[in-house]
């Protein structure tokens, strides 16, 4: 089989495997799922009163253990789930209120089973991360304006939410933009699904802003295989062609424990570009070595995990930046 005939193939059963997940959600909602009229089964809920936009802040993998999904009850699990979420909230809290659904995502297991095969664990997180949002519509946004933002699964679940529900021209009124980090966004994706469109700008609103950073040497991970593309933005200079972006306008990167404390901020760390083949963001200049990628599957090189921590500072200003665009476009 020609390279070619691979790939199209490759992106057909993608296609297929998604299209099954988004038709059965609903069969994962099952005795066990999540009622989210309960608090308890929300990591935030309605932080940030005084806020004139929301953020639905989807959660990263943090289920090590599980063979598939993890377990509403697992507290030792949640307790992790919550603090992946402080880490990133800073980006987000100054300009959004906050909520953020716990939900039974897919165990870190799930990403090593065969593609045809990781469809239910996939669906079943997806199924309660759907069934939340529209338990936010319902019961808490009242017409109000929001972000959906999440990081590496929880930006696959972002994606998932755009492609099921923003159909509705009246809820892409609403939308402030899609941070979805950490996480593939394909062109045909975007070209089934036209009202899902990529950030072109600092300031643009409706639209999602993706990207995942790894060494200059680097050629594939899991996440961005060899000879695909995503669409990505650059969070330095904002462009989405492969403009280098210098240290000098990475306004801090932060390095956060699950308290969300800061435990270092290092302006100017690193520079960035995009990648013109693969489109994912390049980050020269580091030891790779200083910047494990910790995740099972990831090589050297690969800095998904620092995906939001290089470029903090940038992201917290962009994410107020954006809200007062929409403001502003909106009075």
């Amino acid at each position: 089989m020609t390279k070619s005939k691979k790939l199209f193939w490759g992106a057909w059963l993608a296609f297929c495997l998604a299209l099954i997940a988004l038709t059965f959600a609903g069969s994962f909602r099952t005795a066990d799922a999540p009622d989210y009229g309960k608090t308890e089964n929300w990591a935030y809920y309605r932080i940030g009163e005084a806020q004139s936009a929301d953020v639905f802040l989807i959660c990263p993998t943090v289920d090590m253990k599980d063979e598939n999904n993890m377990s509403m009850s697992d507290e030792k699990t949640k307790t992790n789930f919550l603090g992946a979420l402080n880490m990133e909230r800073g980006i987000y809290e100054p300009a959004a209120r906050l909520y953020a659904p716990f939900y039974r995502q897919a165990a870190m297991r799930a990403y090593s089973l065969p593609e045809a095969e990781r469809g239910p664990a996939f669906a079943k997180a997806y199924a309660d991360v759907s069934a939340a949002f529209v338990h936010y519509l319902k019961h808490e946004n009242n017409g109000r304006p929001f972000i959906i933002a999440g990081f590496s699964q929880g930006a696959d679940m972002c994606l998932r939410l755009l492609e099921e529900h923003f159909r509705d021209e009246k809820l892409r009124r609403q939308l402030i933009a899609v941070y979805a980090l950490g996480w593939r966004l394909p062109p045909e994706l975007t070209q089934r699904c036209p009202w899902i469109v990529p950030a072109r700008g600092e300031t643009d609103t409706g639209v999602v802003v993706a990207f995942d950073c790894e060494a200059p040497e680097l050629t594939e991970t899991f996440i961005n295989p060899a000879q695909t593309k995503t669409l990505a933005i650059n969070p330095l200079n904002w462009r989405t062609d492969s403009t280098p972006a210098d240290a000098a306008l990475n306004l801090g990167a932060c390095f956060t424990d699950y308290s969300g404390e800061i435990k270092k901020e290092v302006p100017g760390l690193c520079g960035a570009y995009l990648d013109e083949g693969r489109g994912v963001l390049k980050v020269p200049g580091l030891a790779s070595a200083d910047y494990p990628p910790r995740v099972p599957g990831l090589p050297v090189g690969s800095y998904h995990v620092y995906d939001y921590l290089f470029f903090f500072r940038n992201l917290q200003k962009n994410v107020a930046d954006r809200v007062n665009a929409y403001l502003a476009a909106n009075r």
